[in-house]
C-alpha cells in the first residue's frame, strides 16, 4: 500500500503589474493560502502558486509612462508584491513570471503544438480592443461602446493576427459542463458562460499581436507576439513542467484541483483555458472558483473616487489576523461583498475582542485563580451542561470540514464564532465562581476549567487556516505546545498534558479598538488613497494644494510653542509615539504617529508647534490633547520648529 500523500493543487490568477495592489487582489490570494493551509493541516502535499502576468500592450506602456525598460518595471512590482504577501504570511509554493525562461520556452512550445496540430491559423483581425482587460470585443458584446468587463473606452484594431479555432471545441465544452457540475463554481458563473458566450456562437480568439513586441515571439514569426492569453494562462502547467518534462511534478499535481479567481476573468478560465487543454489532450482543472467582488459604499473601489483600501494600511494598524479575519468573514465567497470602516472595526471589537479574546482571558485568569494556573485533568466531574457544549464542539467540526471543502469561508467562521459563543455562555451556566466556594464542588468546577480551556485549544486549531498568529499565541497563553494544534488532536483523546500550566496573564490578543477614532481613521486612509499610491502617482514638483479657506477659519487654529519633556513608543503600535509637552501654562499627553521618523531620545528637550485647540481624542486607548506640526514629501517626515529663545505657551501666528 503506498505511503504517499494526497496532492492538492490550488493557484491564483497570476496579477497584473499595473499598480499597487488593494485588498481585492489580497482578497483572492487569502482566499487561495486558507485553503492550502486547510488541506496541509489534513496532511495533504499542497502546490500553491500564484505570480505575476508580465507581457502584453497594457505593461508596455506604463513602462513606458515610468521611463523604465518593461522587464526592469516588472522586476521592480514583483519585489513589492513578494513584500505584501510576505506580510500577508501567504504560503506560496511556487511565484511564478511569464518573463522567466522555464515559462517563456514553454509556452513557445505550447504555441507550436497548436500549429502543427490545426488548431490555429493565420488571417486579419478587425474588431474593437480594451487595452486594460487586454482584450477584444464584437460590436454586439460592447455596453455602450464600451468594454463590458470593465467600462473602459475600447479602440478600433486591425492588423495581421493567429487565431485560434474557439468553434472547434464548443460543443465539446459545453457537454463538459454538463457532465462536471461542479466545473464552475458558484452556478451562476457557468450560467453566464452559456448563456452569453457559448450558445450565442462562440468568436475565434486573436491569439497573437503585431502592433507592439512585449512577449513571446510566435514561433517561426518573429513579427507577431503571442497573445497575451495564450502565455498567462498555460503558466498553470509550465511551471510544472510542461511540456518538456511530463513525468515529473506535472504527472504528481496536474490537473488543478482549485483554480480561484475573480469574476472579471471567469470567460477567460472557463472558455479559453478548457479549449486550450482540450486542445493540447490534457485534463481540465477539477474546479474553477469565481468569487465577487469587494465593494464599497458608493461602488467600486476607484482612486478616483478616494475609496481604495490597501492591506498594508489595515494590517500595521490592526494586526494581520484582524484584517485576514474580516475579508473571509464580512464577505461571502462566491458572492460581492461590502467593506466599511463600521464593519471592519466592529468585527474586530465584537468577534475578535469581545468573543475570543474575552474569553481567553477569562480563562486564563480563572485557572490562575481557582487551581494556582494549572489546567485540572484528573478526578473531574461533569455538571449538566457538559454534554450540550461537547455536542456543538463536535458538530462545528463536521459543518467545518463539509464547508471548507466547498470554499464557503464566512460560512466556517460563522460555525466556528457560534461555538466561541456557546463556550462564553457556558461560562455563565456554570458560574465557575459560585463553584469555587463550596470546596465539595472543585471537581466540577475542574472539569469546567478544562472544557473551557479544550474549547479554546479546538478553536485555535479550526482557525489556523484562516489566522497565522493568534492559534499559536492562544496555546501560548494556556501553556501548550504548538504540537496540540493538529488535525487529529481533534479527535477526541484527551490533547492536554495533566501538569500543564497557563501563563500568569495574557495579554488581550485583539485589543478594543475605539470606534469613532478608527472609523475615521480607516475613512481618513481611504480619502488619501491617491496620495498614497506611490506607484501610480504623477511626479510633480508641487504637491496639490489643499482647498483655500478664510482668514477667519485660519485664526481659530491656536498653535502654540512647546517642549517635549519625555517621548516613549506606543506598544503594539509601529507608527506612534506617546509624547508629553510642556505648553508653559500646562503639561500635556500628545500621540504622534512620527515613531518611523524619530526615536523618543531625539525627541526630549525638541522644541515645537503644537495645535492646541484640537479635540481630545484617544488613540489605542491613550489620550492624545492636540497635534504636533510636521511637514512631509516623498517618505520624509520633518518637526516643525521654532528658535529656542521662544517661551513654552507663545503663540504662533
Amino acid at each position: 500500500m503506498s505511503n504517499e500523500k494526497k496532492t492538492f493543487y490550488i493557484t491564483t490568477p497570476i496579477y497584473y503589474p499595473s499598480g499597487r495592489f488593494h485588498i481585492g487582489t489580497a482578497y483572492t490570494t487569502v482566499a487561495a493560502d486558507t485553503m492550502a493551509r486547510y488541506k496541509r493541516l489534513l496532511g495533504f502535499d499542497v502546490r500553491f502558486q500564484t505570480g505575476m502576468d508580465e507581457h502584453g500592450q497594457k505593461i508596455q506602456e506604463k513602462a513606458q509612462e515610468a521611463n523604465k525598460e518593461p522587464k526592469v518595471y516588472v522586476d521592480e512590482i514583483t519585489v513589492a508584491a513578494k513584500k505584501l504577501w510576505s506580510m500577508m504570511d501567504i504560503s506560496y509554493d511556487d511565484y511564478v513570471q511569464t518573463t522567466e525562461e522555464r515559462h517563456t520556452k514553454a509556452v513557445e512550445k505550447i504555441f507550436q503544438k497548436f500549429l502543427d496540430n490545426g488548431d490555429i491559423y493565420k488571417g486579419e483581425y478587425e474588431g474593437w480592443y480594451c487595452t486594460p482587460c487586454e482584450s477584444f470585443f464584437t460590436e454586439m458584446q460592447l455596453v455602450n461602446g464600451n468594454c463590458p468587463d470593465c467600462g473602459r473606452p475600447v479602440h478600433k484594431v486591425k492588423e495581421q493576427s493567429y487565431f485560434f479555432n474557439m468553434k472547434k471545441y464548443a460543443d465539446r465544452l459545453l457537454a463538459y459542463y454538463n457532465e462536471n457540475p461542479g466545473f464552475i463554481e458558484p452556478e451562476s458563473r457557468k450560467n453566464e458562460m452559456i448563456n452569453n458566450f457559448i450558445k450565442p456562437g462562440l468568436e475565434d480568439l486573436s491569439v497573437s499581436r503585431s502592433s507592439f513586441d512585449w512577449g513571446i515571439r510566435v514561433p517561426g514569426d518573429a513579427k507577431h507576439v503571442i497573445y497575451v492569453w495564450v502565455d498567462a494562462l498555460t503558466n498553470y502547467i509550465t511551471t510544472l513542467g510542461y511540456p518538456m518534462d511530463e513525468n515529473g511534478e506535472f504527472a504528481k499535481y496536474w490537473p488543478a484541483d482549485v483554480q480561484v479567481v475573480g469574476k472579471d476573468i471567469v470567460r477567460f478560465h472557463t472558455i479559453y483555458w478548457p479549449i486550450f487543454l482540450m486542445a493540447l489532450d490534457l485534463p481540465l482543472p477539477k474546479k474553477v472558483f469565481a468569487h465577487g467582488f469587494i465593494m464599497m459604499k458608493d461602488g467600486k473601489m476607484s482612486k478616483s473616487k478616494g475609496n481604495v483600501i490597501y492591506p498594508e494600511m489595515l494590517i500595521e494598524r490592526y494586526g494581520l489576523d484582524a484584517t485576514r479575519y474580516f475579508l473571509l468573514r464580512e464577505l461571502p465567497f462566491g458572492s460581492d461583498g461590502v467593506f466599511s470602516p463600521e464593519s471592519f472595526v466592529e468585527r474586530t471589537n465584537f468577534d475578535l475582542a469581545n468573543d475570543l479574546g474575552n474569553l481567553l482571558n477569562r480563562t486564563v485568569s480563572m485557572m490562575n485563580k481557582y487551581f494556582d494556573g494549572v489546567i485540572p485533568t484528573e478526578n473531574l466531574v461533569a455538571t449538566e451542561f457538559d454534554a450540550a457544549l461537547q455536542a456543538q464542539a463536535d458538530e462545528t467540526i463536521t459543518k467545518y470540514e463539509e464547508n471548507m471543502d466547498k470554499m464557503q469561508f464566512s460560512v466556517v467562521l460563522s460555525d466556528v464564532w457560534a461555538l466561541i459563543s456557546r463556550t462564553n455562555k457556558y461560562i455563565d451556566e456554570t458560574s465557575p465562581w459560585v463553584l469555587a466556594k463550596d470546596e465539595a464542588l472543585k471537581p466540577q468546577l475542574g472539569m469546567v476549567m478544562y472544557n473551557l480551556a479544550e474549547n479554546l485549544r479546538r478553536v485555535a486549531v479550526l482557525l489556523q487556516p484562516f489566522m497565522t498568529k493568534s492559534p499559536k499565541e492562544i496555546v501560548r497563553q494556556l501553556g501548550l505546545s504548538e504540537e496540540c494544534l493538529t488535525w487529529a488532536s481533534l479527535s477526541g483523546e484527551q490533547a492536554i498534558p495533566t501538569g500543564t500550566t497557563v501563563i500568569d496573564k495574557g495579554e488581550p490578543i485583539f485589543p478594543r479598538l475605539e470606534a469613532e477614532v478608527e472609523m475615521e481613521y480607516i475613512r481618513e486612509q481611504m480619502r488619501g488613497s491617491i496620495k498614497t499610491d506611490q506607484s501610480e502617482k504623477v511626479e510633480s514638483e508641487y504637491e496639490e494644494q489643499a482647498p483655500e479657506i478664510t482668514f477667519d477659519d485660519f485664526v481659530k487654529t491656536d498653535l502654540r510653542v512647546a517642549t517635549v519633556t519625555a517621548a516613549e513608543k506606543m506598544p503594539k503600535a509601529d507608527k506612534l509615539l506617546k509624547l508629553q509637552v510642556d505648553l508653559g501654562y500646562e503639561q500635556r499627553q500628545v500621540v504622534s504617529g512620527i515613531a518611523k521618523f524619530y526615536t523618543p531620545e531625539e525627541l526630549v528637550g525638541k522644541k515645537v508647534i503644537v495645535v492646541a485647540n484640537l479635540k481630545p481624542v484617544k488613540l489605542r486607548g491613550e489620550l492624545s490633547q492636540g497635534m504636533i506640526l510636521a511637514g512631509s514629501k516623498d517618505d520624509v517626515l520633518v518637526l516643525a520648529s521654532v528658535d529656542e529663545k521662544l517661551a513654552n505657551g507663545a503663540k504662533v501666528k
